[in-house]
């Protein structure tokens, strides 16, 4: 069973790597997608690198030891990375909605509104707001005494909570109430942006002009409909609600399905990303056959 497991998350692992790099190449140098929706693509798609770089290598490596530990030292470091990246992609997501909302609702404006500056502030608020929680919360967990090594599949905050001998209802509060905070801003500013889509494309009078507008962000709102049900189902039921094994599954799920899945649903729903994709390999072709034909020196 371990060996099953050890392939698939390997195969996974590999497609995680392989379809969000080339989610980055390709927005970075094909010109048409030099767009503040593909500048939000790629760092969402960096975050899911970074993010699996963090857990699944320990990952892989725990499936094979006879031994399943892993050192509070390793645990802190792969603890603080998971909250950096979760809080960043949160925030990434909820920007791309606001992208969504100002390419639809404002055309005109969208310009001006979404312009490089702009861009580049909120990606970098989104990369960086996950950066006190991160710190604050791993360093004062990894303060407290600890009874028995850790076994879980990688170091999330509740099987690490499992594990402390001293009370942790105070931490457990303010932990719980630092994760409604950081989902619930980006999640609202989802929700907001999505009912003013709604009520603007409503306003288009030819049917197929809504089809067209709703299909733009389908793939946006597949992913934060995802990312969303699994981060839920793992901070924010209460303990008693839900087993060890359904939050193994689900934490396996948000750890790398999801990941892996993105690059995936924004490859068949976007079709600028798919008409990239074939310039690229269109390219890529055209490369290898000019030099197979070249003469040889």
């Amino acid at each position: 069973m371990q060996l099953l497991f050890f392939t698939l998350i390997s195969i996974m692992f590999l497609a995680i790597l392989t379809g969000n790099s080339l989610i980055v190449v390709i927005t970075t140098t094909d010109p048409v997608l030099h767009t503040p929706m593909s500048y939000f693509l790629k760092n969402l798609a960096l975050t899911e690198i970074c993010y699996s770089l963090s857990v699944v290598p320990k990952m892989l490596a725990i499936l094979l030891e006879e031994r399943k530990n892993i050192s509070f030292t390793a645990c802190a470091l792969q603890l603080n990375c998971i909250i950096l990246f979760v809080t960043c992609e949160c925030f990434l997501l909820g920007a791309m909605a606001y992208d969504w909302q100002a390419a639809i609702c404002h055309p005109l404006h969208y310009a001006t509104m979404m312009n490089r500056d702009c861009c580049f502030k909120m990606a970098i608020g989104s990369c960086l707001s996950g950066v006190p929680v991160a710190l604050g919360f791993t360093m004062w967990l990894f303060t407290l005494p600890f009874c028995e090594k850790h076994s879980h599949f990688f170091c999330d905050v509740s099987p690490v909570l499992k594990l402390v001998c001293a009370d942790t209802a105070l931490f457990e509060l303010l932990i719980f109430i630092a994760i409604v905070v950081i989902m619930m801003i980006p999640f609202s500013l989802t929700v907001i942006s999505y009912l003013h889509i709604i009520h603007t494309v409503l306003q288009i009078s030819l049917a197929v002009g809504q089809r067209r507008a709703f299909s733009t962000c389908a793939a946006h709102l597949v992913v934060v409909t995802v990312f969303y049900s699994t981060t839920g189902i793992i901070h924010l039921q209460p303990k008693s609600s839900i087993s060890s094994n359904m939050k193994k599954m689900a934490s396996l799920s948000y750890t790398v399905v999801t990941p892996m899945l993105n690059p995936i649903i924004y490859s068949l729903k976007n079709q600028e990303v798919k008409q990239s994709l074939r310039r690229c390999i269109d390219r890529c072709l055209l490369r290898k056959q000019m030099a197979f034909f070249s003469p040889s020196r």
